[in-house]
């Protein structure tokens, strides 16, 4: 049928290429863009592409910055930039930022070593963070990966490639379950995470 509605198939094609959406809502999406009012469509279009135009990665940490090369983040005089919290992907940064406990800085590192999917430590800011902390006075490491089997073996990797002495290393306590995400996660149980961070 679809053979018949070249547009709405390459439509659909290409939603399909998006991450995380679920294959029968991408139906529902191209529904909702079709019947949507045009000017609504424009405006989702154009919001893509000045996003895409103007966000780019922060060449400090990683996170986010949008006309600048460094983030609201690593611009804020106020943060403690010798405690640094290591995060798999942005939504991780987000979702400590939106707790309200943390008040030093991040470093995002873009996933975790995921040999399998041919994720490896190049495919990561480690080289970054390693660079990062010779550079800078830096006292703490929080590393705030997800407690999956791949972030637990990205920890051991970046403990292995860090400095040995003068740094303490602490990870999330366990207010965070066991396979599960940062990114989908209450205020207070992220809040207890990071007030009972334990040190590696």
């Amino acid at each position: 049928m679809l053979g018949k509605l070249p547009s709405l198939q390459r439509l659909i094609n290409q939603l399909r290429h998006v991450p995380y959406l679920a294959s029968k809502n991408v139906y529902r999406v191209a529904l909702h863009l079709l019947t949507a009012d045009k000017e609504a469509v424009e405006q989702l279009c154009q919001a893509i592409w000045k996003a895409k135009e103007q966000v780019k990665p922060c060449r400090t940490c990683g996170n986010w910055a949008e006309q600048e090369d460094i983030c609201c983040i690593c611009r804020d005089a106020r943060r403690d930039t010798s405690i640094v919290c290591v995060v798999e992907e942005w939504p991780d940064l987000y979702a400590v930022e939106r707790a309200g406990e943390f008040r030093g800085v991040y470093h995002v590192l873009g996933g975790v070593l995921c040999p399998l999917e041919g994720v490896g430590p190049d495919q990561l800011r480690v080289d970054e963070l390693v660079k990062r902390i010779a550079d800078a006075d830096v006292r703490e490491i929080i590393f705030a990966t997800n407690p999956t089997p791949e972030g637990e073996a990205t920890v051991s990797y970046l403990l292995s490639k860090l400095p040995s002495e003068g740094i303490m290393y602490s990870r999330l306590a366990s207010g965070v379950p066991t396979g599960s995400s940062l990114a989908y996660m209450d205020r207070t149980t992220i809040h207890k995470a990071i007030s009972g961070r334990r040190q590696l």
